[in-house]
């Protein structure tokens, strides 16, 4: 599994583009201090700040994924019909935080409809996780999540905290404030599946 610094890949994506910080903030709608302190590693790169980075530069989520993994020598299948993607066991595209490891699969595949993420929940307290995201994540599309490990407490802003144990499923409006919260001692892991339709993306996003 190939481990990044996100806040290299922030960098090396805008050098690779030509672009300044204020160039990078008028495109995507991030403030410059938010895009400085991802560079420098000080806040995640979370799923909701790749789609504002993806919307703001014109490029796709799964593609701005397949750069990401093109940078880690991950080779990206050509876009065509009748496309497939087998992941191995360690293969992925990881993305580490404090409160969540992110594995995100079938990198090679672009312009996808559907984002996967393996998902290993670490935060155990709302505070804990707004400490890092700022707040609830919010994104356009809809998202699936499926409890494979452990125990999550789904919060959202308009419902009640719910707990899912292994085997059981969300399905939401991910526009909605939300956030995943380990509530067991054991390890706590999901599959959480995005929708990716970029054009769903950009509207959502010019509404906000």
């Amino acid at each position: 599994m190939a481990q990044i610094n996100p806040g290299q890949t922030v960098r090396a994506l805008r050098n690779r583009l030509g672009l300044t910080l204020q160039e990078v903030s008028e495109r995507t709608g991030l403030a410059i201090s938010t895009i400085s302190k991802l560079e420098m590693g000080k806040i995640s790169l979370s799923y909701e700040k790749l789609l504002q980075l993806s919307v703001g530069l014109g490029i796709d989520i799964s593609q701005l994924l397949g750069l990401l993994a093109k940078s880690q020598e991950i080779d990206s299948a050509p876009s065509a019909p009748g496309r497939r993607s087998v992941q191995r066991l360690g293969e992925g595209l990881s993305v580490e935080t404090p409160c969540y490891l992110q594995n995100f699969l079938a990198v090679d595949v672009l312009n996808k409809q559907l984002v996967p993420i393996y998902v290993e929940v670490r935060a155990r307290t709302i505070e804990e996780f707004k400490a890092e995201f700022g707040g609830l994540i919010r994104h356009a599309g809809e998202e699936f999540g499926y409890v494979l490990e452990g125990e999550i407490a789904f919060h959202t802003e308009f419902y009640a905290p719910v707990v899912l144990k292994a085997g059981e499923s969300v399905y939401f409006d991910s526009g909605m404030g939300h956030a995943y919260l380990a509530a067991s001692e054991t390890p706590c892991r999901l599959l959480s599946i995005c929708s990716g339709n970029e054009e769903h993306i950009v509207e959502r996003f010019q509404k906000r």
